[in-house]
């Protein structure tokens, strides 16, 4: 009897319990299955609506063009110093996350015989001056690149090279003109590509189109076109052009200026005129934001009066934001800080601040006029 109850338990108690394990599984797998569902839920929502930001500034300043009062006021023993001359400004131009400058004058160096106007050629100094003082690039292409032939440019650029100073617009070889210079701040990579209008009439030496970039509207928007497709997040110009000493833009440069941002262009720095022209902001035609700088004028040179000897630093805030939409780029700040280029007797040369300039008596004109000229110069 006893057997027989054992006999029919034990099976009773083993279908029971196979009963309960099943269930428990069922039961956590689904529970399992629910977890799994909602993590991927709560990721899935989370990333739909996610936006990055992230900010850089992109400043410039005007031409650094080395007259033989300037060069001869720098000369420090066996050497040049320029340090002094842009010490009351370093300050200002450690401000922007990358600062380019135009240098107009090539330097060459001593060893081929220093030169002012109209066949520049100045000390390699001036280059680690404006790298000291924050300069993060160069732009070459301008009408004194050819001032001392090819000997001079390359000479120039063996130096840019010897200190890692990144320049653009004149080259050392095919190879080297093909290479697009591409930066990358905060994680918004740009292009930087420079042009000139011409070389002074000296002809670019017969085979050698590479040494310096010419306005060339084709080839200009064909170089644009190809910059976009490295995968950067816009394009940086730096074009000599318009009318010396003359105070606004011409049609031509507004109208290249169009057809560039048009083509994919996004920020355009111009030289040459020596005097400051102003800022025009554009809505192109695939629906960008695009800003145009005219002229920035001289930032150091050996001109004085009637403007020549006010320049200053355009600094544009870039703001990209990055969502499963796309990305988009804006401007939400554009800025233009003056200076002004004092010397006593072509001794002491000094870039000030306008503001500084005006109140310590070096010239009448403030910092609210220049302003006001390169923001509200032009309808935009």
């Amino acid at each position: 009897m006893y057997y027989m109850g054992l006999f029919l338990v034990i099976p009773l108690v083993m279908v029971i319990g196979y009963l309960i394990t099943d269930q428990y599984k069922s039961w956590n797998s689904d529970k399992q299955s629910v977890k799994t569902s909602l993590l991927h839920a709560t990721r899935e929502v989370q990333a739909e609506g996610k936006t990055m930001k992230s900010t850089a500034s992109i400043a410039a300043i005007g031409d650094i063009l080395l007259h033989n009062t300037v060069y001869n006021d720098a000369k420090s023993g066996s050497g040049y110093n320029f340090s002094p001359m842009f010490a009351p400004v370093k300050e200002m131009l450690a401000e922007p996350d990358f600062l380019i400058a135009n240098q107009e004058s090539t330097p060459g160096g001593s060893e081929i015989g220093l030169s002012s106007y109209p066949l520049f050629n100045s000390p390699k100094e001036i280059v680690k001056s404006l790298q000291d003082t924050g300069v993060d690039a160069v732009t070459t292409a301008n009408n004194h690149s050819l001032d001392q032939g090819e000997k001079g440019l390359l000479s120039a650029i063996d130096y840019y090279e010897e200190i890692s100073m990144p320049y653009v617009g004149a080259f050392k070889s095919p190879e080297d003109k093909k290479r697009i210079r591409t930066f990358n701040m905060n994680g918004i990579k740009f292009a930087l590509l420079s042009y000139t209008y011409g070389t002074n009439g000296i002809p670019v030496p017969e085979g050698k189109d590479y040494l310096v970039n010419l306005l060339d509207e084709q080839k200009m928007v064909a170089e644009i076109k190809k910059a976009r497709t490295m995968d950067v997040d816009l394009v940086v110009m730096s074009l000599h052009w318009g009318n010396e000493y003359q105070r606004f833009p011409t049609e031509e440069q507004q109208r290249l200026a169009k057809v560039l941002t048009d083509n994919g262009a996004d920020i355009i720095f111009g030289h040459h005129p020596h005097v400051l022209q102003p800022i025009q902001t554009y809505k192109t035609s695939d629906g960008r934001d695009a800003v145009v700088i005219y002229s920035l004028g001289n930032f150091l040179s050996g001109q004085k009066d009637d403007f020549k000897d006010i320049g200053g630093m355009a600094e544009i805030q870039v703001e990209k934001q990055q969502s499963p939409a796309g990305t988009l780029i804006n401007y939400p700040l554009i800025e233009f800080h003056p200076t002004f280029v004092a010397e006593n007797n072509y001794n002491n040369y000094r870039i000030y601040p306008l503001d500084f300039a005006q109140k310590n008596g070096f010239i009448t004109y403030s910092k609210e006029e220049m302003v006001s000229h390169m923001m509200n110069g032009v309808e935009q």
